[in-house]
């Protein structure tokens, strides 16, 4: 087993992570007492992506207005629905990414309220913002976000009288760092033997759906095209069967992650056809990992934390069988583009 600090993780993502509970509610509540329209999850590359599982939520639990947007493109879009009342949320783990710098700044100068997730302080982006939480360590940045966004997403609906399960929320909140430490614990074997199987792998098909398509897009686009230069494709299942489906054969690696929310049965379809015609299917099921004192209602929200720590840990162990460190770029932040 590739090491993996426990204690570090439980520190900077149980400990330092659920201290900013208190600073989260202060700001939620802030905005709420004052009304806004709607929100906006903004970001590029990975941090959109990160941005979805929570525009599925709340779309799907809440009937607050909410818009996933790619920052570059929703700074030349004219999006009708922006306003001086809307609310405009950002992560970046550097606080420098361009695209996102420009699009605080841009909905800062048009008078909306913009909040940041930012692991290293003192960045452009911290500054910018009206609202910054800086979790001040990019080790386990992305697993630390999620969890301050499921506060920030349920807070919202809690303000919005959707979401009374609030208090019981958060306290399991508080029990999903040590359910993600024991799923990867429980998946680690797993993950090597994936790596070495498919360590020369040259093309995989990803397919996820519901509030594991962001995590669906973002593996296959930051980690295996970007950090690994491996080909691969993200589909989403309800998509699986206008198209993909087609270049589906013997040896194609098909990745599927299985989440528990109502998208589930899309997964289950595709599982059946893949599985009749390839012999290279890997099926990641959140269902096949404990969480304890997590319950049945809220498993399915958690279930986007759950599956990126297990597929972090598939990365760690392709580095090390492809010998290809995953900060290894040939043109990101390398020149000009």
């Amino acid at each position: 087993m590739l090491k993996y600090d426990e204690e570090l993780f439980l520190r900077l993502v149980e400990k330092e992570g659920l201290a900013f509970r208190g600073q989260t509610e202060d700001i939620v509540d802030g905005i709420s007492n004052r009304g806004y329209s709607n929100i906006f999850l903004i970001g590029a590359g990975g941090t959109i992506a990160m941005m979805y599982p929570y525009e599925y939520i709340l779309k799907s639990n809440s009937t607050i207005n909410v818009h996933a947007v790619i920052a570059a493109e929703f700074m030349v879009m004219n999006h009708r629905q922006f306003s001086k009342d809307s609310v405009c949320i950002f992560t970046s783990v550097s606080g420098t990414t361009q695209e996102t710098v420009a699009a605080a700044e841009f909905c800062k100068e048009r008078g909306a309220t913009t909040i940041a997730l930012v692991a290293e302080p003192n960045t452009p982006l911290t500054k910018i913002v009206d609202h910054c939480i800086t979790t001040g360590s990019e080790t386990h940045s992305f697993d630390t976000f999620f969890m301050l966004l499921y506060m920030f997403a349920f807070r919202f609906m809690y303000n919005n009288n959707e979401f009374p399960q609030y208090e019981q929320f958060t306290k399991e909140v508080a029990l999903l760092p040590r359910a993600i430490l024991n799923a990867v614990k429980s998946f680690d074997k797993t993950a090597e033997e994936f790596a070495i199987k498919h360590k020369n792998t040259d093309y995989h098909m990803m397919v996820g759906s519901g509030n594991l398509w962001g995590n669906t897009y973002s593996y296959a686009m930051c980690i295996l095209e970007e950090m690994q230069w491996i080909h691969a494709r993200s589909i989403h299942a309800a998509e699986f069967f206008h198209g993909t489906l087609e270049l589906v054969v013997e040896d194609t690696s098909v990745i599927l992650l299985k989440g528990e929310d109502e998208t589930r049965p899309l997964m289950d379809r595709v599982e059946r056809f893949a599985e009749k015609i390839t012999k290279q299917l890997t099926v990641i099921d959140t269902k096949d990992f404990e969480m304890k004192g997590i319950s049945e209602e809220f498993r399915k929200h958690f279930a986007v934390s759950i599956n990126w720590s297990v597929l972090s840990r598939i990365s760690v162990y392709l580095e090390r069988e492809r010998n290809h460190p995953l900060t290894l770029r040939r043109y990101y932040r390398q020149m000009e583009y």
